[in-house]
Order: C-alpha cells, then structure tokens, then sequence
C-alpha cells in the first residue's frame, strides 16, 4: 500500500510539472546559469563602461577593441541573456533554441575578452558550456 501511495505522488507530480511547461530539471539548470552568466556580463559591461581602469589591457591583441566598446558588447549580452534565461522557466521552446544560440556567442565573447579579464572570462566560458549541454540533453516537452 505504500508503495502505491508513493507511485500516485511521484506520477501526479510528474504530470504537474509536465503542465507547467517547464520539462525539465536540466531547463531549469540551464535557466538559473543563463540568468547567472547574464548578470555577470551585464555588471562586467557595467563596469567597463563606467570605469576603464578596472580592467588592465593586453596591448598589440589581435581583436583589441576600445573597452568600452567591449563594455557595450557584454551589456547587451547580459541583458537579452538574462531575459532568453528567465523565458526558460515559461516552458517556452523558442527560449531554448535562443539560449543555445546566445550561449554561444556569450562563449565567442568571453573568448574575445580573455585578455583584460582571463579568470572570469574563462569561467563564464565554462558556465555556457554547460548551459549548452543541459538545453541540449533536456528532453523536448513532447516526451513528457
């Protein structure tokens, strides 16, 4: 008998959850990292435009842009990921095709930015990575 009490819990909360849109834990995962990575974009966006001596600049860099060029770059970046990472938690398909999209071009970005912050871009590299992955492995909310 308590095998069937917890059989009817785990199936309603699967059928709840499939309602929801949402699909997956790993939608869910890709959605908080998104949100993650594009707040951190957006403040290193921030703070290249606000101040350029917070970034120390590598001179004779094959693709040296002003800082605050790059500055803009992140901002916009940050925004509309965050905004592609929030949609995630709608269920909606157009966001993950958009965040693998996006995840990408963040991962070019940060690639492009090494010079003036090699640390955190490498670790904003590894974070889309992983973004990538887990929109990519979530099954699709038809196989709920």
């Amino acid at each position: 008998m308590a095998s069937h009490v917890t059989g009817t819990h785990s199936g309603a909360a699967a059928r709840s959850s499939a309602h929801t849109g949402i699909g997956s834990g790993w939608v869910v995962f890709a959605g908080v990292l998104m949100i993650f990575g594009g707040l951190m974009a957006l403040f290193s966006g921030i703070a290249a435009i606000a101040d350029d001596d917070v970034f120390v600049t590598t001179r004779n860099y094959v693709y040296e842009f002003d800082l605050t060029t790059w500055g803009w770059i992140h901002l916009v970046l940050g925004v509309v990921i965050t905004l592609a990472g929030a949609a995630l938690f709608q269920g909606a398909t157009w966001a993950r095709v958009v965040g693998v999209g996006l995840a990408g071009l963040a991962m070019l970005a940060n690639f492009l930015w090494i010079p003036y912050a090699p640390f955190w871009a490498i670790v904003l590299i590894a974070i889309n990575a992983l973004v990538i992955w887990a929109l990519c492995t979530a099954p699709s909310p038809s196989e709920h």
